[in-house]
């Protein structure tokens, strides 16, 4: 999907919202359990109930991974059920040198024909470059996360510069705003701030709105521009809202509440 297709999904769904696939066995409605593939079947129904919301879906690669090859048929079940307009980040923090990198790209980009793929920078430029060869497909680099150990590194000052913003500028020069997004926290509001200074132009994909306490509000008031720039994650928040055999309307409960205000800061732009 390229950058024009998503900007005008924004602003026809009147949505910003990415919707984190997130599939936990101990977590799904126990009666999902009992048929074939329960990975899929909880995926499935989240997306009935939120495609009409939101305008990207985030598969997190650790909850299908983790269950061998039956993990990877419902990634990939999962990927081809959802609708060709929503943009699908495969959520995997890939980061490798070499033909090992080009080989990832092919893995999500062509395989399993993800839109967006997560990339951990920290090799350098052998670690990115290898996934901006692929036409209107996107390296979503980790920039600055939402989680507490991100000050352990992302903070840390190389030559009076944060980690964070050198890796931005750096990445910048590799890629392009069609090509190219950042992960950026939704935790820390002044931090957003800085990071839109460093790429006024580039969608964010940010993390941490919902269960982990980030203030949508916030979120829009230090990082939207004028053509949105903001993919906002929420996972548990929506996906397991309501545990029951009524799941899925609970899921979409959620998401509606989060689209409506999101409906109203794009009335702004």
């Amino acid at each position: 999907m390229n950058r024009k297709a998503l900007i005008d999904q924004i602003f026809q769904k009147k949505s910003f919202l990415c919707v984190g696939l997130d599939p936990d066995l101990n977590k799904i409605p126990k009666h999902l359990l009992e048929t074939s593939d329960p990975i899929f079947e909880f995926n499935k129904a989240i997306i009935d109930a939120t495609s009409d919301l939101c305008v990207a879906y985030k598969p997190n690669l650790a909850f299908y991974e983790c269950l061998g090859i039956s993990g990877w048929k419902s990634f990939q079940k999962t990927i081809e059920y959802i609708p060709k307009e929503c943009l699908i980040i495969a959520d995997a923090k890939r980061g490798d040198i070499g033909n090992t990198s080009l080989y990832y790209a092919k893995t999500f980009f062509e395989t399993y024909s993800c839109d967006a793929l997560t990339i951990a920078p920290y090799m350098g430029s052998d670690s990115v470059k290898p996934f901006l060869t692929h036409e209107n497909k996107w390296a979503v680099v980790l920039a600055m996360t939402s989680n507490e150990g991100a000050r352990d590194f992302q903070f840390l000052e190389a030559n009076n510069v944060p980690i964070f913003e050198a890796v931005v500028e750096k990445c910048k020069e590799w890629g392009s705003e069609e090509n190219m997004m950042f992960v950026v926290g939704a935790t820390r509001s002044e931090d957003i701030a800085k990071m839109r200074k460093l790429a006024p132009n580039h969608f964010f994909l940010v993390p941490g709105v919902g269960a982990q306490g980030g203030s949508l509000k916030e979120v829009v008031a230090y990082g939207i521009n004028k053509e949105c720039g903001l993919l906002v994650n929420s996972s548990r928040a929506i996906i397991y809202a309501d545990q029951t055999e009524n799941f899925a309307f609970g899921a979409k409960k959620e998401a509606l509440k989060i689209q409506t205000e999101m409906g109203e800061y794009l009335k702004r732009l």
